[in-house]
């Protein structure tokens, strides 16, 4: 790449990336996403679809190219680096969901257009800090949720057994198999029918009430604690990632954009220099600098 070729593209990725990273920008594709969402909600409506199919046809084109002018702006803004627009995870979803709609398969499937469509609402997390930082959250909870998942599984399995022992015989309908006996227990750790429950499992034994009790107590309490605990650290260290995001990225406004400003900035600081040389001759008597020379011929101007 040719010298020119290299200030061109530097020139062009600093000035995309200032309307990149506007407001005006950020609030028109938020608009966008809002408008792509009422759309879709329009188009659930048979009478409107019928009415307005080529109004609604052609909106949706609109939409399409306005999504995909936006992530070649975005990408023009990384012109320069082009590793940190695939470094963004949210840029690798846009490019995703935008690129997937003008794939055959895609277009040719109504379901997977729609689908699609839908994924472009998603985007509003990008835009929405709180937002965006319950989605990390989501996401770094999954590991300890996985883990939740396998405890309750086990629970689940080792009192349905107990239930499909014990009251299998009495009540089918609940216990009569092992799946009915977990799907009765599942919805008791949400207290769904736990009254009903205890007053049936009473007419066969006063002891069942240890059954349901020890139950409620490890599912609906410990385990569901258990989760809101992993939910809440994640949440947390969502919240240090963006801020530690957030500090990035003013450093990043912070520096000079282009080696340009860097050289202002070093002529800047020699005139300074200078300036003090002059102000020090100044003050000292004239038998005391026989060397001076003035600005330009002090210590300090070998620096230029």
């Amino acid at each position: 790449m040719s010298e020119r070729t290299a200030h061109l593209t530097l020139a062009m990725a600093v000035r995309t990336r200032r309307v990149t990273e506007s407001t005006a920008f950020t609030a028109a594709v938020f608009g966008l996403i809002i408008g792509n969402a009422v759309l879709l909600g329009a188009e659930t409506y048979t009478g409107a679809v019928a009415r307005w199919h080529d109004e609604l046809k052609a909106a949706e084109h609109v939409f399409l190219a306005a999504f995909t002018a936006e992530i070649l702006l975005r990408a023009a803004a990384c012109a320069d680096r082009p590793k940190d627009f695939f470094r963004d995870p949210w840029n690798l979803f846009d490019l995703a969901v935008v690129g997937l709609a003008f794939m055959p398969f895609a277009r040719d499937n109504a379901t997977v257009l729609r689908l699609l469509r839908l994924a472009r609402v998603v985007r509003a997390a990008r835009f929405l800090p709180q937002l965006r930082i319950v989605i990390v959250a989501v996401g770094k909870s999954l590991p300890g949720t996985l883990s939740f998942v396998l405890v309750g599984a086990l629970l689940l399995y080792v009192y349905a057994m107990i239930g499909w022992v014990f009251f299998a015989p009495e009540d089918p309908e609940h216990y009569g198999s092992l799946g009915r006996a977990a799907l009765t227990l599942f919805l008791l750790i949400t207290l769904d029918g736990l009254g009903d429950a205890v007053r049936t499992g009473l007419e066969i034994s006063r002891w069942t009430i240890l059954y349901f009790a020890s139950f409620v107590l490890l599912g609906s309490f410990l385990l569901v604690n258990l989760l809101i605990g992993v939910v809440i650290n994640s949440l947390q260290e969502a919240r240090e990632m963006e801020a530690e995001t957030d500090a990035g990225a003013g450093r990043r406004e912070g520096a000079p954009d282009t080696p340009r400003d860097l050289r202002e900035q070093i002529a800047a600081a020699r005139r300074a220099l200078d300036t003090i040389e002059t102000e020090l001759a100044r003050a000292r008597p004239d038998e005391d600098r026989p060397g001076a020379t003035g600005p330009s011929g002090g210590r300090f101007s070998s620096l230029s």
